[in-house]
Formats: C-alpha cells, structure tokens, sequence
C-alpha cells in the first residue's frame, strides 16, 4: 500500500512498507512513475549508495563516470559577445560535457574569438571540431584528476600573491605590477569556476563523490571557501586599481606605513583562516575572527588619516584601505565555514578531505 505525504510548498513524498521475503529480505517496490521515466525494465541493475545522513540514494547510474550531458547554443540568438560569453561560463559551470554552437550561415567572426577566448580561461575544455556552421566544445578533463583541496590551495595562492603584489604595487609606484594584479585575476576566477563546475557534477552524479573520496557536504563547504577566496581575489584588483591613479602622487609615508601594516594584518588573517580549515582547529579559527577588530581599526585610522590629503588621493586610499579591511574580513568568513564545519562533523573531517 502506498501512501502519498504532501508538505507546504505543494512537494510530495511516497510512503511505502517494508516487506520481508524469504524470512532475511527486506523489499521496498520502486514508483513505476519513476522507473518508467529512468526506463527501468525488469531485471536491469540499480545502484544503491548509502548517504552520509543515512539516507538511501537509488540510481540507475551504477558507475562514478561523468554524466555524459550536450548543451545546444544556437550562436544567432546572440549579437553581443560578451552575452555569449556568459552563456558558455554558465554552460560549463553548469556541467555540460560538450557544448554545441550553431549556425544556419557561417559564424560572425566574434563567435570564433569568443570561444577562443572562453577554452584559454577555463580548464579542461577544447574544440574537438568546428566546421563553417558547427563548433563542438568538449571537457576533456577527468574530475577525478583536479582534487578540490588542490585547487583550494592554488586558489589561496593566486589571490594572496595578488594582493600583496598590488601593496608593493602602491609602495614602489610600479604601474606594470598594478597592470599585472589585474591581469591575473583571470587565474583566481577559472579555479573558481572549475570548483562551481565539480560541484554541479557531484550534485548531479552522487557516485562521483565517491570516486573524489569526498562527501557531497565536504563538497559544498569547498565551494563556499572557493567563493570566498575569490572575492579576496576581486579586491586585490580593487587595490590594484585604485592604486594607479595616484601611483605618481605625492603619499605621506606614515599613510602608506599604515596600509603597509593593515595589509600584512589581512594577510595574516588569510593565512590563519586557510591554516585552521587544513588543520580542522576550531579554536585557531576561533581566534581568528576575534583578531579582525584589531584590522578593522587600523582601516578606520586610514580613513581618518586621508582626509588631510588631496580629494583624489584620499578617494583611492580609503578606497584600498576598505578593500583591505574586506580582504580580513572574508578571511573571518572562512573561519566561520571551518566552526561550521567542524559543528557538523563534531570529530572533524576526516584527513583525507580536510587536508593534512
């Protein structure tokens, strides 16, 4: 007998007995609604994986290889590249094995450099054929093979060398470094996307988990770190970019000593923040978000310290020393992601997902 249970939001859930065959066998019948639609016929195998919340996840999908999933991009739907661009960042992050443009003519010349563009900024995807009128987009890289702990590590990398190479930037008056912040910012957004992308895939495939050695929720807690550190990312481009208009201005050092300290303070509070979240130290990260007021009033101290200079100058430092202060800041929010964590798994994660 089966009983049908419906929530609030009009969602509903089939309750079904548990029968026992054979005096040892416990047998719970499928929704032939929902067999028919996975087109389950009789004696096909099906998977069964055990989830973390002892749920029980039934899948016709009975190996851990990617989901084999073709989005179709009809390129005359677009005149603005950068439009189109977009379209093929989401397709990726989305999932989608391959994607598909196409034409009934020949493309417009901006299609080709798009693409071009879009397989030079993200990881794993290359044109695997392109005619007058069709350009096939494949991803050729094994999830497997790309652990989200490395691409954590990377992503740390990338955004903490950025940000103190636009300080040094500021101090040394070098507009190349400054151009050179900017220009990487491109390598902190395609680990991030990458990371987006895994994610999906696991959501999508669950048997994929397994095979990364990773819990869907670990997955979600590295997602929202990669995010994070993303937007550390954005701000050192931030610095980078206020920095240049006054690189040639006259700066009092006292000023440019306080934004020296209150960047080596953030910093600090990056490398903490990463730290405790390889560690699993609840109370490293603890302490962590405590010292952030100390960074939150040296930021203040430049605000304060600016509006004796010129308009301009002033605009652009209080501007660096708030991307500062947010820098530390969404470092405290990954301290908050590894107590959140280390809440839900109340031994902690286990090494192999956490790190060493």
């Amino acid at each position: 007998m089966t009983r049908i249970i419906r929530d609030a939001k009009g969602g509903t859930m089939e309750i079904r007995r548990v029968q026992v065959t054979g005096g040892a066998s416990f047998v719970v019948t499928l929704p032939k609604a929902w067999a028919d639609e996975q087109k389950i016929k009789k004696n096909d195998p099906v998977g069964l994986e055990v989830q973390p919340d002892g749920a029980l996840l039934v899948t016709k999908k009975i190996t851990d290889e990617p989901v084999q999933r073709v989005k179709v991009i009809d390129s005359k739907s677009f005149s603005d590249p950068a439009f189109l661009f977009r379209m093929l960042i989401g397709a990726y992050i989305t999932g989608f094995t391959t994607i598909r443009l196409t034409t009934k003519d020949r493309f417009p010349p901006f299609v080709r450099t798009v693409v071009r563009d879009f397989t030079q900024m993200t990881i794993g995807q290359e044109v695997v054929e392109e005619t007058a009128t069709s350009i096939a987009i494949k991803d050729l890289l094994n999830p497997a093979e790309m652990p989200f702990e490395n691409t954590i590590r990377r992503m740390y990398v990338v955004a903490r060398a950025m940000h103190e190479d636009a300080i040094t930037a500021l101090e040394t008056r070098n507009k190349t470094l400054a151009h050179d912040v900017i220009n990487r910012d491109t390598d902190a957004d395609r680990l991030n996307w990458l990371v987006a992308r895994q994610t999906n895939m696991i959501m999508q495939n669950a048997l994929l988990s397994r095979k990364m050695t990773i819990s869907p929720s670990m997955v979600m807690h590295y997602y929202m770190l990669s995010r994070i550190i993303e937007r550390v990312g954005d701000h050192a481009v931030r610095i980078a970019e206020h920095a240049l208009p006054i690189i040639d201005a006259n700066v009092d050092k006292k000023v440019l000593t306080a934004i020296r300290k209150a960047s080596a303070m953030s910093l600090e509070t990056f490398d903490r923040s990463i730290v405790s979240f390889f560690d699993a130290d609840m109370k490293e990260a603890h302490r962590n978000i405590e010292s952030i007021s100390a960074l939150e009033k040296i930021c203040g101290d430049i605000n304060n310290m600016v509006l004796k200079l010129d308009t301009p100058v002033a605009i652009n430092l209080g501007y660096i020393a708030e991307s500062i202060r947010r820098s530390g800041e969404y470092a405290g929010d990954i301290s908050e992601t590894v107590i959140n964590l280390l809440v839900e798994h109340e031994h902690g994660p286990h090494k192999s997902r956490a790190g060493k």
